[in-house]
């Protein structure tokens, strides 16, 4: 059902997952544990998940907490439950007992945590988020709540990886008009003028420019691996109609 980056798992006081699609009650396209508020899943069974997983980090499910994401640079700061989502893609907090979350089917999840300062973050992370700011507005966020970037550690979980995120032309254009060092984070690909784009690669790269304690990659795919993940990619390739989303929390215990 869920994930753990060893080095989120080794600070004391701090419960975290990468929750996969498994042990849920979604059916079809969205089996089984279908975390995404956004989809077009039965209301009832997205709340139930979520429910499941919020109860295996010991928080109650309107502490639960994910923001209506938009593919933003805004990292919002909480310390309660909201009647409203409101528009980010990221949440800090060093309230214990609120659980930050993200939701993602291909784009990065990363998960935060100050344990000196008792401050943690969750952010939602494609190639629009990491170029525009996310991470670093995350970052600036935990700061006001007391943490140091320089003993942040900081989890990348399951997104989309090389081998699997073929981009096109234009892509390729903007990401090397930014800086043209990033062409290390593209791969030649099959078609002409396209590229593999190494997104966790860029992500690592931002959080070490930003001066980020620790990074870990745990390494997984969404696209390649199926049995334990939902894909938007996947799924529009395939013609299908929707997609399920995967949730990442983090909470202070």
């Amino acid at each position: 059902m869920k994930i753990q980056s060893p080095a989120l798992a080794a600070l004391p006081g701090i419960r975290h997952a990468f929750f996969t699609r498994r042990g849920g009650v979604s059916r079809g396209i969205y089996a089984a544990l279908n975390g995404g508020t956004g989809s077009n899943d039965q209301p009832v069974y997205i709340a139930a998940n979520r429910a499941r997983m919020a109860a295996s980090l010991g928080v109650s499910p309107e502490r639960f907490l994910t923001a209506y994401q938009i593919h933003s640079p805004d990292c919002l700061k909480v310390d309660g439950p909201w009647a409203e989502r409101p528009r980010a893609d990221a949440i800090a907090t060093a309230t214990p007992g609120i659980a930050v979350t993200v939701s993602v089917a291909d784009c990065g999840p990363i998960l935060f945590a100050d344990p000196e300062a008792r401050v943690v973050a969750a952010a939602h992370s494609g190639w629009k988020g990491a170029v525009g700011g996310v991470l670093d507005s995350t970052v600036s966020r935990m700061e006001e709540l007391g943490a140091e970037r320089s003993r942040i550690v900081a989890a990348i979980g399951p997104l989309i990886r090389q081998p699997s995120y073929e981009v096109g032309p234009e892509f390729v254009a903007n990401l090397e008009g930014l800086d043209p060092a990033n062409a290390r984070f593209l791969a030649p690909s099959a078609r002409p003028g396209h590229a593999m784009f190494d997104l966790p690669g860029y992500i690592t790269g931002r959080l070490a420019g930003l001066g980020v304690g620790h990074v870990e990659d745990l390494g997984l795919d969404t696209y390649a691996d199926e049995d334990r993940f939902f894909s938007y990619r996947r799924a529009t390739h395939r013609g299908e109609p929707d997609y399920g989303r995967l949730i990442a929390a983090i909470t202070l215990s």
